[in-house]
């Protein structure tokens, strides 16, 4: 299998990420997990109506205390040359009004200080004027989304559905009845946890509008959702627990708000039919514009000129992972056209031009996430070329006016930077957040390369190691999550490459059957096959490597994945026993029945194996790793949350006990407070200190390995 959209594209491509010559790089120290953590990070920007300045943060990491910090900066578009400047200000989320005006989440003031609205001129100069606060509400804002001519504002809160006014007392909770602390769930509810919350019934993240007068919300908020039981959606917005302010878009002219929903209740755990809804501000229960569509409709984005509304929507319902297709609705006839239908790739990130003449969207398109142009009249799709190289991950995009781009990028190398673009050509860098911290660390070579994988398929990979490391390296095959996802050329700050081969490691990652960015089948295919072609690939993929690289020594080699990736950690202890010198598991799948039981998005089992576990255990049961443990030898290293309420840390320590009867050298680490991810920066420090010292005895040869 071939990218249709590529096709230039080489089969293979090997680029050092720093051009430093090689003597001076022998200098430098290889990246530490020290350096992963505390590295500084970009945030989204946030340009100004002019298009001549962007307004962005930066997150700073203590390297002592791991306390986080962020700064806001200013920086013109206008003049590349010219050096960020420093913003008197303090906050988050920033974002332009129409008006002119920055908004952003800071503290409200008094003791009893919440999130809210703020606002502030900024100057050409960085200077700050008119600082205020926009927002007084007797409830945390969790953010906002200002109508473009800056007279109204939306913000989202955690209320009762039933509250109908921003001052709503909901205290009381039905689900805790005392005297005790006990939480009490009804059968019919649905969600009664979720991702890493336990659920409260009745409450939902839900949008309020409210008139902006003389630079303040007043009223007691108009709800988009409309009054309970009136029509409108009885679900969170944002969607939980990854939504956003994509979910939520102003009509350009201020008269509504579109916004996205998935219904709470019994069907939510089986449901992936997220809705898009327009409310006319009238405090009526809002209008469902996609109701035929039972799968998911999401990143409502009207045209500046009111026209048109595009959006993404998937064909099958109960399927998280199926093609987003972008939509154009005409909002004068109703008509909806499938703009993208006979492309290949599915659609992550949507906006239009300020002239309404093209849409601009991400998609994963083999190893890179570049973006796209959409001509709206006929569903043309073009991938841009914005980088010199290949496009690697590109994100955080505003479209300017005449072709311009500001967006962010990042690549296996090294962290996201924000990039201009003009006239739909070259970009030109415009900060260096991250980049004197890279230059002082030994830089990485990766390199792409092809191999045919199960199926005859043809399947990609990339190997990342220290660039002019002289003797051989021992292998760490990196086994992704979703399954339905990518280690593409990104950038990551929990699974980086780049950190694991500066340990001195030839890093192997493998796009196996299932992967995203190759078309709609390719990723379908893992279904019901989970330890079917999936195991080949990797299996023709690590031997594609070896043969690849003379320098990787295939004789000293450990396999390391979370999710989906520490399931096959567990099938393959079960299935490929012998090959691994050590397995890093984290979050894995162990007992499918047990899973399908404990876990809360239930329409993902069902999707994957044709069924609940009753309806069709034989298909659980058939690629279950608990079945296989009588195999299992090789040493495992353990991992887990206890917050991980996607898959459950007991899973993890099934797998550990397993480990423990049958007296194979193992450890279990485990984190208290962290969920399906470790996000704390002191965590993640420890789960790198424990992981390189696990890998480092299995396979590094003067360590006493067992």
């Amino acid at each position: 299998m071939t990218s249709p959209i590529r096709a230039a594209l080489p089969l293979a491509s090997a680029f050092a990420l720093l051009s430093t010559p090689l003597a001076a790089q022998t200098e430098r120290a290889p990246m530490s997990a020290q350096d992963l953590v505390t590295m500084p990070r970009l945030g989204s920007p946030a340009v100004n109506p002019e298009g001549t300045a962007a307004v962005y943060s930066v997150t700073f990491t203590d390297p002592e205390s791991y306390e986080r910090s962020s700064k806001m900066y200013l920086r013109s578009l206008d003049d590349i040359e010219s050096a960020p400047i420093t913003l008197d200000l303090e906050g988050s989320s920033a974002s332009f009004g129409g008006d002119g005006w920055l908004y952003f989440l800071a503290d409200g003031e008094g003791e009893d200080a919440q999130s809210q609205v703020w606002r502030a001129r900024i100057g050409g100069d960085g200077s700050v004027s008119g600082k205020s606060q926009v927002t007084a509400l007797p409830r945390a804002v969790h953010g906002f989304s200002v109508a473009r001519g800056g007279g109204s504002i939306a913000i989202w809160t955690d209320i009762a559905r039933s509250c109908i006014r921003i001052d709503c007392d909901d205290s009381a909770k039905a689900y805790l009845p005392g005297p005790g602390d006990g939480r009490l769930y009804e059968g019919d509810a649905g969600l009664y946890r979720h991702w890493d919350t336990w659920e409260t019934p009745g409450t939902l993240s839900r949008v309020f509008t409210f008139p902006i007068e003389n630079g303040i919300a007043s009223g007691n908020g108009t709800p988009v959702d409309g009054p309970l039981s009136a029509g409108g959606p009885n679900g969170d917005t944002p969607t939980m627990p990854f939504g956003g302010g994509e979910d939520v878009a102003w009509a350009p002219d201020g008269s509504g708000v579109y916004f996205t929903a998935r219904e709470a209740g019994p069907s939510e755990p089986y449901s992936t039919n997220l809705d898009i809804w327009f409310s006319d501000l009238s405090g009526k229960a809002p209008v469902n514009l996609t109701a035929g569509n039972e799968a998911l409709d999401a990143l409502p984005t009207p045209s500046p000129d009111g026209q048109y509304l595009a959006y993404v929507a998937m064909a099958r319902p109960t399927f998280e992972a199926d093609r987003q297709v972008v939509m154009l609705r005409d909002l004068t006839s109703g008509v909806t056209t499938a703009l993208t239908s006979e492309f290949d790739r599915s659609f992550s990130s949507l906006q239009w031009t300020p002239d309404s003449r093209w849409l601009v969207a991400g998609a994963q398109d083999v190893l890179d996430t570049p973006l796209f142009r959409i001509d709206p009249r006929n569903g043309n799709v073009e991938r841009l070329d914005l980088m010199a190289g290949n496009e690697a991950n590109i994100g955080g995009v505003t479209a300017l006016h005449d072709g311009g781009l500001v967006f962010t990028r990042n690549s296996i190398g090294a962290p996201s930077e924000m990039y201009l673009a003009r006239d739909w050509g070259q970009a030109k860098p415009l900060t260096q957040v991250a980049a004197q911290h890279m230059g002082k660390l030994a830089p990485v070579v990766v390199e792409r390369f092809s191999f045919e994988g199960a199926d005859g398929d043809t399947v990609w990979g990339q190997i990342t190691k220290l660039d002019g490391q002289t003797g051989p390296m021992p292998a760490i095959l990196y086994v992704h999550g979703g399954p339905q996802g990518s280690f593409n050329d990104g950038w990551s700050s929990r699974w980086n490459p780049r950190v694991v081969a500066s340990q001195g490691y030839a890093v192997i990652s493998v796009d196996f059957h299932g992967s995203t960015g190759y078309g709609q089948e390719f990723t379908d295919s893992i279904r019901n096959d989970w330890g079917g072609k999936p195991l080949v690939d990797l299996q023709l993929g690590l031997e594609a490597a070896l043969a690849r690289d003379s320098q990787i020594d295939g004789t000293r080699t450990c396999a390391m994945g979370a999710s989906y990736g520490g399931y096959m950690m567990n099938w393959i202890a079960g299935q490929w026993p012998d090959r691994f010198d050590c397995l890093v598991q984290h979050d894995g799948l162990f007992d499918m029945r047990s899973f399908y039981y404990t876990t809360e998005e239930l329409w993902f089992p069902k999707w994957e194996f044709g069924g609940s576990y009753a309806e069709n255990s034989a298909a659980y049961e058939r690629w279950n790793p608990v079945n296989h443990v009588d195999k299992w030898q090789a040493p495992m290293l353990v991992i887990t949350g206890e917050k991980d309420f996607r898959v459950p840390y007991t899973q993890g320590l099934a797998s550990f006990t397993a480990l423990q009867e049958r007296q194979i050298p193992s450890q279990l680490l485990v984190f208290p407070e962290e969920n399906h991810w470790v996000l704390n920066p002191k965590n993640s420090l420890q789960w790198h200190n424990t992981v390189f010292a696990w890998l480092d005895r299995w396979l590094k040869p003067e360590a006493p390995g067992e």
